[in-house]
């Protein structure tokens, strides 16, 4: 009896709070007892938004917790793993609700770290990440260059103009803080909430200023931040577990731009590396440094991203612990200055490939460090 009452509440909660989705509306074909839920006569290749309630008792209605976005498959269906009580509603368009140049990564836990190479920062840890838009490309000099010029004729002050080799180049030669300031500019000029303050209430945004200007991040917003490094490291996985690179584990000159050191014909060179070059990617290795290649050159992730080993080292929101995973394992943001460094991820076109792998910690710098080999790429929320 307490089961079938337990499926009448739901349906009741479904009927109840579906919204219209064109001439369908969603139906819930199972729930097994550990709360793995099974929806269909949805639309393929749109994102349905799950909610559960705790308790069906007094406003109810009112009383509807959010949880993040799920794609429907090609069979109109969802599966998910959600506390009880639950309704399906805001079926919307997955092309249409993510940014143009951005792609949707899914929420949900993955194994942040491996044990392939003998990291001592990177022992594997289950960590939940909220789903999240992420630029597809690293920005762009030229993408930098527009922001960084309305920025400047509105109030905001950079300790560097930036660098590219090309307009389709990474820029680079960017510190922590000019990344910060311009995301800040890039959301106000798309009418979007900025993320980043100079106080812990967020009144005073984050337009000037240097090493050792401490800034607040207000999550809550829907502007362009950069990325956790748990989110950075669960987008460049691209959907694979316990791989060296977003693709596999190994690495060739046609994935990616890094300083190839192969073993054969390397002694002590590295096992994955399948070369063909040694030292610099020839197709980049033109006209001086740095040996930056086009954005997007090379193939994507399975969450087509582009770039997310090699080519140029990008900034996260996080400063660098051990372990990582800190204070949360859900949605962490990372230890505190006291560690002396911003992470940086991906490796780039300089150091070889043990740099590029998804898993590596090993850089990190000041936050007012500037050079060649750093550039960033900006995520958001909803």
């Amino acid at each position: 009896m307490r089961t079938k009452l337990h499926y009448m509440f739901i349906l009741l909660a479904v009927s109840a709070g579906v919204e219209p989705a064109g001439a369908q509306s969603p139906v819930i074909s199972s729930l097994s007892q550990n709360g793995v839920l099974v929806c269909t006569n949805l639309q393929p290749g749109t994102l349905a938004s799950v909610e559960w309630a705790s308790s069906l008792a007094g406003p109810w209605q009112t009383n509807w917790a959010g949880l993040d976005a799920v794609f429907v498959d090609a069979n109109g269906k969802i599966q998910v793993s959600v506390p009880m009580f639950y309704r399906v509603r805001g079926v919307t368009n997955s092309s249409s609700t993510t940014p143009p140049g951005m792609a949707f990564i899914r929420a949900g836990s993955f194994m942040m770290g491996d044990t392939l190479d003998g990291d001592s920062d990177a022992i594997p840890i289950t960590v939940n990440v909220s789903g999240f838009y992420m630029d597809t490309n690293l920005v762009s000099y030229s993408q930098w260059q527009g922001v960084y010029s309305w920025a400047t004729n509105h109030g905001y002050g950079f300790v560097h103009a930036g660098a590219g080799k090309a307009a389709n180049h990474p820029v680079q030669t960017v510190d922590w803080y000019d990344c910060v300031k311009w995301c800040n500019a890039r959301s106000v000029q798309a009418g979007l909430t900025p993320v980043y303050y100079t106080n812990a209430g967020f009144t005073q945004l984050f337009t000037n200023g240097d090493d050792p200007t401490t800034v607040y991040q207000n999550l809550a917003a829907n502007g362009y931040r950069l990325p956790t490094e748990a989110e950075w490291e669960k987008a460049a996985r691209g959907g694979l577990s316990g791989q060296r690179f977003p693709w596999g584990n190994t690495i060739s000159g046609s994935q990616a731009d890094y300083y190839g050191y192969p073993n054969p014909p390397h002694s002590g060179g590295l096992t994955y590396d399948l070369g063909p070059y040694t030292g610099y990617n020839t197709n980049f290795a033109i006209g001086g440094y740095p040996y930056t290649s086009p954005v997007g050159y090379f193939a994507a992730n399975g969450y087509g991203l582009y770039d997310m080993a090699g080519n140029v080292y990008e900034w996260c929101w996080d400063w660098y612990g051990t372990p990582y995973g800190q204070p949360t394992t859900t949605n962490p943001t990372g230890s505190g200055p006291g560690s002396g460094g911003r992470v940086m991820r991906g490796g780039y076109w300089d150091y070889d490939a043990y740099y590029a792998r998804c898993a590596s910690r090993s850089i990190y710098d000041p936050p007012s460090n500037a050079y060649y080999a750093i550039g960033f790429r900006c995520v958001r929320g909803f």
